[in-house]
């Protein structure tokens, strides 16, 4: 387990993403990688295709890739979001979880990005009622 979010951050994390998806058919996903990678959009390309995040059925999932021990942070959207928002739709997002892992605040960054992630996710893809939970809310590591 990764030493850089206690159990209650995981626990406010995994509740924020619960949270967001209720506003939104989107899904969204933070994977923690322990290594780290010269190519780390790659490396979030390949988690995110291993954690079936294609598998949605409107292809609108969303990743949070950290590796805390490499500095690097990458978020992608399925096809589905890549068709409908401006090629800087996620800059905001990555600009609040780099403000505030500057300052050591890695499970309030994290919170906060997945509330906006929704936000965001809500305009696109808003809650229609029937919408089901299509992947597991809990922060992967590798």
């Amino acid at each position: 387990m990764n030493k850089m979010l206690s159990a209650q951050a995981r626990e406010e994390i995994v509740h924020a993403i619960e949270k967001a998806e209720q506003t939104t058919s989107g899904e969204i996903r933070i994977h923690i990688d322990q290594k780290g990678t010269s190519d780390a959009y790659n490396r979030a390309k390949y988690v995110f295709e291993k954690l079936g995040m294609t598998k949605t059925s409107e292809r609108n999932g969303v990743l949070i890739y950290i590796c805390f021990t490499a500095r690097q942070i990458v978020i992608l959207g399925d096809q589905g979001i890549y068709n409908l928002v401006p090629e800087n739709f996620w800059d905001d997002t990555y600009q609040l979880i780099a403000q505030h892992f500057k300052q050591a605040e890695y499970g309030k960054g994290l919170s906060e990005a997945v509330t906006q992630i929704g936000m965001k996710l809500s305009q696109f893809f808003p809650a229609n009622g029937q919408q089901k939970n299509e992947l597991p809310n809990e922060i992967s590591e590798a």
